[in-house]
């Protein structure tokens, strides 16, 4: 697979933003926060912990939602983290995947999303003339003193993920997992084994067994959310 850097934009908003204080999580998926003086209830397209993002008094951002019918007007798309914004869309590393895929293999390349093979289901199936590709996408939002983490908190569906890559290997497949790291700047990437350590042993075994392990980080902006940088990624 390319690693290179400068990937194509992968928008996260049609222009309707709006910028907010972050005041509470009343559940995984509703926030409360202040917009004009106005407390207004938006969705959370994340479920992970984002303790460290969703603290009282961030400045985020908020997207216009789609269905105006809904209660919550507005989704919480991404958060304030020092100079820049860290994406908490959990949809944008498969947005931006996509196109990623699209820019390595080409428009000749048959590119799959949500790809069954036996009981399992990829992110993507990748087939070119040579190759067969099963990949995982696994967004990454935590950060410590420059390393990004994956997960923040344990995860056994994403060890069931790299399992079934393995068994893919011993089809004849090739398969990778992709972090989309959705902030930048990083140093590298690492599994966070303090909080998951069967998903840090299951890693390390899907290196071993051939799963191609890939990390980039990414811009992002008012609008957009681009992979930027291949990342190390140490076992």
């Amino acid at each position: 697979m390319k690693n290179g850097n400068n990937q194509d934009t992968m928008m996260i908003t049609d222009g309707s933003i709006r910028e907010g204080i972050f005041l509470s999580r009343r559940n995984r998926f509703i926030a409360q926060v202040l917009v004009d003086g106005e407390t207004i209830l938006c969705h959370i397209h994340n479920t992970g912990r984002l303790q460290e993002l969703f603290v009282e008094g961030a400045v985020v951002l908020l997207k216009k939602a789609e269905n105006a019918n809904r209660k919550t007007s507005y989704d919480l798309i991404a958060v304030r983290k020092g100079s820049g914004f860290v994406s908490v869309d959990s949809y944008a590393p498969n947005r931006a995947a996509g196109i990623f895929l699209r820019e390595t293999f080409g428009t000749e390349a048959l590119i799959k999303p949500e790809a069954a093979y036996h009981q399992s289901r990829f992110d993507f199936y990748v087939e070119t003339n040579n190759r067969r590709i099963f990949l995982e996408v696994k967004g990454v939002t935590l950060e410590k003193n420059g390393i990004a983490l994956f997960p923040d908190a344990r995860t056994a569906r994403g060890v069931k993920h790299l399992t079934e890559l393995c068994d893919c290997v011993d089809d004849g497949y090739e398969a990778a997992v992709l972090f989309v790291i959705q902030f930048s700047p990083v140093r590298a990437m690492m599994p966070n084994e303090s909080q998951d350590p069967a998903f840090a042993k299951a890693l390390k075994r899907a290196k071993e067994k051939g799963v191609h392990i890939l990390a980039y980080d990414c811009d992002v902006s008012m609008d957009s959310l681009r992979l930027k940088n291949s990342v190390p990624v140490f076992l």
